[in-house]
């Protein structure tokens, strides 16, 4: 019976047919290695496979179910694991191995027991049990690996889905992870495994191969029937006899001419003792090398190891922590131009713009480079000798990543440098397009003697270099040609050379080799390619090899990643001849949980939360504007608002200098609304005074005012107001008059006349509430409401976007958890971190400010609640349809800020709005919980009064998370 079949699969993204009608059939029990370049579709194919993505087009069964049914994909999400491609991107950086494990462990429900057992089998199978304590994000690249895996197979699946789980790593750490990978599928008998890889000589191992190009399925064949009918022994060259005849121009024949020196010609390139440290961390530690002019020097070395950034100091793109480069002679000046001019740097990425054409590209590398006159010959030449005449005038978007990498590297050569830096050129480029390029270079090198520095991770690139360096954890492990590191190890080949030196650079690290390489309980221990070959069966000197009974070892690629038929016989009794952890982690059954049960539910929910709530309170960025970031907004809000309209600046301009002039204005300075500024001397400085704000009220005091006064007669006084503010001019206004009035009541008084200006009837208004008018006490409960209604919904958007960009997501889209548990548990941690910032903002206001709280402390806590969930449902709703982090904090800020600030009440009542204003104020929920923040304060409003705006509240919630469950889809598209 078939473990997979595909019929007639195609997938589309936009414009490009990443799948063109693929049909196969993976029969159940053996293992698949599936190859092809970048961008064939091998992710897409995968990924229909396991249930991740939707199915546009064709029809797949996985262990005989329909997965384009959704109850198919629960039931074979508890039978299929999904390892994506990347280092550890299933894992989570800030959890801990077992953590991570564990998070696995309980979303397919097994209980605390069988977690507990399960965590200590799986580590200890794998070697990782000394570290699982360690953060995920602190493992090196072969440990996050074997992590990923105990991730994958911690609920026993029957089919397992690796996607390039090998790319970037250390050929030591790769070779232990295929000998762990061949181990745990005898433990788990019937267990298909199919891998994807970027290097095509691991797929030699596997029982059958598939091969793709251009979305298309080139073989599905056993590798042995392969390997026959294309006549070789050699895997690649076989799959570059599968592409088509213009894919295999350029491919098979590159004739290595030997370096040789120019003499008495200076170094090239230099460097001595060259660190790099980013805090705590050194990216490169000490590195020291001199390269020839015309010298290939190759770079050699896993993910992270530090390459690109010892490339970025060498041109000048990074500053050096410790130590000096040269180039041409010269120390390299970080900010320089000079050296930068005479250097040709191609980065990892492609980095040229994909809106311009190849021959726009060019010219503006051309005028960036000040080439003047010379740049449109330069141009011509170079579409010619890089063979890019045929698409000069097509966008790079559009064309294959080979021609993409020679136009980089056209680009780079354009400007005619002395030093070519290229960093991993040729990743994910398909091998006849790898030949053509390295001829280009064997050209620069040889006839225009050029030197080039470039990096890889491929070794039968860096066979082709003039010298190597290995290069591991930012250390330099040796340099020298291929051949001499070879002979040094006395190894059969430059990957065994370099698994030898890691294996060295591992024990005076401390012994970290003998734990990080014990990939199972039989591999034998790693000390000398002599030794271990001896271990093995083989005479290292003759070369012959003795019959063995068991599986071929990880050393020979030739062999099938699968048990020997004598261990296919006995699948169904004891295996024997497992490692003890193995044996120990070996499941009879494939295990079946009620995912039907509320308990089963809710557990899952707590799942999510759980993990989310660890990885916050981690991020110490994170978690510290979440928590002080309402308190500091809470404070310079509630003091730098306010409606309490003092402190006024004012002049006068006094002409009569009599006792009744300065008596009026002692009349204003001694008011606590106003602050007296310096005389005014001419009527030319009121205007100035105005206008440059150093008063925003002028009095002016006309001659004969004090003798007028004294006659009975009315004398006219000029008060200028600065409008610019109509608030605050309102208020001065008030205020001027009600001084003019006690002034003149005073005047009356003092008379002794029984002269009265009251009127027969007066109004006098008594406040209900705020009796003492303070703005504080009004201001306080409103930022409180914009602080609860912003800070959560940011801190909750990056949830879900996050986890895409990281590439985690896929754990959910791989598991049996429903949308709806996936962000109810994300909510939670935001929700209590809320009312964590509630409580905080509470006791400010009432110890701090001094805002009484008059009503019910329940009803502004329930209030609260419904608030904050209102609020990060928002953050989750915006976080499901935006593609990044940054565009979620800003969205959220907008859509979250605004109606608070305007349509809530908050500047404006109510009663003011109309239309569409009115209309968003009664939607979002900031509105109503400004009634039930002002209520509780100042209205001693009770439970029972507030039901109608917690139902308002609630429903806002609840419509939130209903539209984020549609908006994030199981699946990707």
């Amino acid at each position: 019976m078939n473990c997979i079949s595909v019929s007639r699969l195609s997938h589309r993204f936009g414009n490009t047919l990443a799948l063109d009608d693929v049909s196969l059939d993976i029969p159940r029990g053996i293992t698949v290695g599936l190859i092809g370049p970048d961008g064939v579709g091998k992710s897409t194919l995968l990924s229909l496979i396991a249930g991740t993505r939707v199915i546009q087009g064709g029809r797949v069964e996985v262990l005989g179910g329909d997965m384009a049914d959704r109850r198919v994909r629960l039931e074979m999400s508890h039978r299929v694991a999904f390892m994506p491609q990347g280092l550890g991107r299933n894992l989570y950086p800030t959890l801990t191995v077992a953590e991570n494990i564990d998070f696995h462990a309980r979303m397919f429900g097994l209980n605390a027991r069988q977690r507990q057992a399960r965590i200590r089998q799986l580590t200890e199978a794998t070697g990782l049990l000394p570290f699982t304590a360690r953060a995920a994000g602190k493992l090196s690249g072969g440990m996050k690996q074997k992590a990923s895996l105990c991730c994958a197979l911690v609920h026993s699946p029957d089919l397992l889905i690796l996607d390039e789980p090998t790319t970037g790593v250390d050929p030591l750490s790769r070779r232990q992870f295929w000998a762990l990978v061949n181990d745990l599928r005898q433990e788990h008998a019937g267990m298909t495994v199919i891998v994807a890889t970027a290097y095509i000589e691991e797929a030699q191992q596997f029982e059958r191969l598939l091969a793709m190009d251009a979305g298309r399925l080139l073989e599905n064949k056993p590798t042995a029937d392969v390997l026959r009918e294309y006549g070789t022994d050699v895997l690649e060259e076989a799959y570059i006899k599968m592409l088509p005849p213009e894919k295999q121009q350029g491919s098979g024949g590159l004739e290595l001419t030997p370096f040789v020196p120019l003499p008495d010609a200076p170094p090239a390139m230099e460097a001595h003792g060259l660190t790099k440290r980013f805090g705590d961390f050194t990216a490169v530690d000490h590195v020291s090398f001199t390269i020839q002019k015309g010298e290939i020097f190759g770079f050699l070395g896993s993910n992270g190891c530090g390459k690109s950034t010892t490339m970025k100091m060498l041109t000048g793109l990074l500053e050096a922590s410790e130590g000096t480069a040269e180039l041409l002679g010269r120390p390299v000046d970080a900010g320089g131009i000079e050296t930068k001019m005479r250097v040709g740097y191609m980065s990892q990425a492609f980095s040229l713009y994909e809106e311009l054409s190849v021959r726009q590209n060019l010219h503006l590398h051309a005028e960036l480079y000040a080439m003047g006159g010379r740049g449109a010959a330069a141009v011509a030449g170079a579409l010619e000798q890089f063979d890019l005449s045929d698409v000069a005038d097509t966008a790079p978007s559009s064309l294959p990543l080979g021609i993409r990498q020679r136009l980089q590297l056209a680009a780079a050569c354009l400007h005619h440098p002395e030093i070519l830096i290229l960093d991993e050129p040729t990743s994910g480029v398909d091998p006849a397009a790898r030949d053509m390029f390295w001829r280009h270079l064997l050209k620069l090198s040889r006839q225009d003697k050029i030197t080039i520095f470039v990096s890889t991770h491929f070794m039968n690139e860096a066979a082709r270099c003039d010298r190597i360096s290995f290069m591991h954890k930012g250390r330099v492990l040796a340099v020298g040609t291929p051949d001499e590191l070879v002979q040094r190890r006395r190894a059969p080949d430059l990957e065994e050379a370099f698994v030898q030196y890691l294996i060295d650079a591992e024990a005076e690290d401390g012994g970290q080799a003998v734990s990080d390489g014990r990939a199972t309980g039989k591999q034998p221990p790693m000390t000398d390619w002599a030794a271990r070959t001896a271990a093995d069966g083989t005479d290292c000197k003759s070369g012959k090899t003795a019959a063995k009974p068991d599986r071929p070892s990880e050393n020979q690629p030739s062999g099938h990643l699968s048990p020997s038929p004598a261990q296919a016989g006995k699948a169904g009794q004891d295996a024997a001849g497992l490692s003890d952890g193995l044996r120990a982690a070996r499941q009879p059954e494939h295990t079946r949980f009620d995912t039907t049960s509320f308990k089963y539910w809710f557990s899952m929910v707590r799942t999510f939360a759980v993990r989310e709530a660890k990885e916050l309170l981690r991020d110490r960025i994170r978690l510290f504007f979440a928590v002080f970031g309402p308190l500091i907004m809470m404070a310079a809000v509630s003091w730098g608002v306010s409606f309490d309209v003092q402190n006024l600046k004012f002049a006068v301009y006094d002409r009569d200098q009599s006792a009744q002039s300065r008596q009026l204005a002692e009349y204003f300075s001694g008011s606590r609304y106003f602050i007296e500024q310096p005389p005014i001397g001419s009527e030319a400085e009121i205007d100035t005074a105005l206008k440059s704000s150093k008063a925003v009220l002028v009095i002016d005091i006309p001659s004969g005012f004090g003798r007028d006064l004294e006659r009975g007669q009315k004398p006219e006084v000029g008060f200028y107001i600065d409008g610019a503010m109509p608030f605050n001019a309102t208020n001065i206004r008030g205020y001027v008059g009600s001084l003019i009035t006690a002034y003149t009541k005073d005047r009356i008084a003092a008379t002794g006349l029984p002269l009265s200006l009251d009127p027969p009837a007066a109004i006098e208004p008594r406040f209900m509430y705020n009796q003492d008018f303070d703005s504080i006490n009004a201001i306080s409960p409103g930022v409180m409401m914009m602080v609860l209604m912003m800070i959560p919904a940011m801190m909750a958007a990056v949830g879900v976007v996050r986890e895409r960009e990281i590439g985690s997501i896929a754990n959910f889209y791989a598991s049996p958890a429903s949308t709806a548990q996936y962000l109810i548990g994300k909510q939670l941690p935001y929700i209590a971190v809320g009312m964590v910032n509630f409580a905080a903002a509470f006791l400010m206001m009432v110890l701090w400010f001094g805002v009484p709280l008059k009503g019910s402390f329940a009803a502004l806590a329930a209030g609260t609640l419904l608030m904050v969930a209102a609020s990060t449902a928002l953050g989750l709703l915006v976080s499901c349809f935006v593609k990044s982090q940054l565009a979620a904090i800003f969205a959220t800020a907008i859509i979250a800020m605004l109606p608070a600030m305007n349509y809530s009440g908050f500047l404006y009542p109510m009663s003011t709005l109309s239309g569409g204003g009115y209309a968003i104020g009664k939607i979002f929920p900031a509105s109503w919980y400004l009634t039930v923040s002002l209520g509780t304060f100042a209205k001693s409003l009770t439970v029972r009064d507030l039901l109608p705006q917690y139902a308002a509240i609630a429903a806002f919630a609840l419509a939130c998370i209903l539209l984020a469950c549609i908006l994030l889809k199981k699946q990707e598209k």
